[in-house]
């Protein structure tokens, strides 16, 4: 993932050498970090190791992650505290840690990547080998992840098993660097929108901090992914269907104009949303 991401301005590259010299983890000989961050800690991890914390509090792995990856192996072996407490920092991209003397804010707006297994054993849904766990144990593992945090995520993808032909044959994929350029591309549309005079400004006056799509607001949003009459019919219906919530409906609308601007339209198509509706989590469990 951070090989085909673009690469930082910077400012960005900026805030993340902030936060590792806070940290006291900015490498030596590297006086200002030039590539995204990815952070994979294990599940084992305390709520400090992951959002922050100390006597002298110190960031944490979702503020390490910033402007980056933050990949989240074997999700549901995670403490429920520890995942529940990224709610918010998902939500605002900041984290404060609050203690007797007063309160500091680091910067958390990661990229989050998480995987897991259907099951306990892994089989679950198999094709080829039968899943050996009862289905209480598999409802009991899937919902170890909540709602709330499920809804936060944008995109959900099962993974099913890789034939031998594929595994074994002699077929190159797309490399790094021509997905990177199609990212690059889409990431130079959306700062040329949000350079825009007629964008919108913050509370006090002064232009937004938005370099992308996923750094829009509601107003963002209301003024950037406005929908064809097929479009609003088919986001109507899925919000019916799927009883989506409002926060699901925004990060849609989202994901369709990424989307849209990897295709490099400039309004969204129905087609564009249909591809971000079949990206929401689906049950697992039948």
């Amino acid at each position: 993932m951070p090989s085909i991401l673009p690469e930082m301005n910077i400012d960005e590259s900026l805030d993340v050498t902030r936060i590792y010299s806070v940290a006291d983890q900015l490498p030596a000989g590297t006086p200002l970090i030039r590539h995204r961050p990815f952070r994979a800690p294990h599940h084992t991890i305390s709520h400090a190791g992951l959002v922050g914390g100390g006597n002298i509090p110190k960031p944490g792995e979702i503020s390490l992650a910033h402007r980056g990856v933050l990949f989240l192996d074997e999700f549901p072996e995670f403490g429920t505290r520890v995942l529940e407490v990224m709610r918010q920092p998902m939500e605002d991209k900041v984290v404060t840690i609050s203690r007797a003397k007063g309160s500091l804010t680091f910067s958390a707006n990661f990229q989050l990547i998480a995987a897991m297994n259907p099951c306990p054993c892994g089989y679950y849904g198999d094709s080829q080998k039968p899943c050996s766990c009862a289905h209480a144990l598999v409802t009991k593992y899937q919902k170890r992840i909540s709602g709330p945090l499920l809804d936060r995520i944008d995109i959900h993808i099962e993974v099913p098993r890789v034939d031998y032909e594929k595994l074994s044959g002699d077929r190159v994929g797309e490399s790094s660097e021509a997905i990177r350029a199609r990212v690059q591309a889409a990431r130079n549309i959306q700062q040329a929108r949000f350079r825009n005079p007629k964008s919108l400004l913050s509370n006090n006056g002064s232009s937004t901090d938005i370099v992308c799509n996923a750094d829009m607001r509601v107003g963002e949003i209301r003024q950037y992914c406005k929908l064809q009459d097929e479009g609003q019919c088919l986001m109507r219906a899925a919000m019916t269907q799927l009883n989506l919530s409002a926060r699901a409906y925004h990060r849609i609308l989202k994901l369709a104009r990424t989307i849209a601007d990897l295709a490099g339209c400039e309004e969204i198509q129905s087609v564009h949303l249909a591809e971000a509706l079949q990206y929401r989590p689906k049950l697992m469990l039948s």
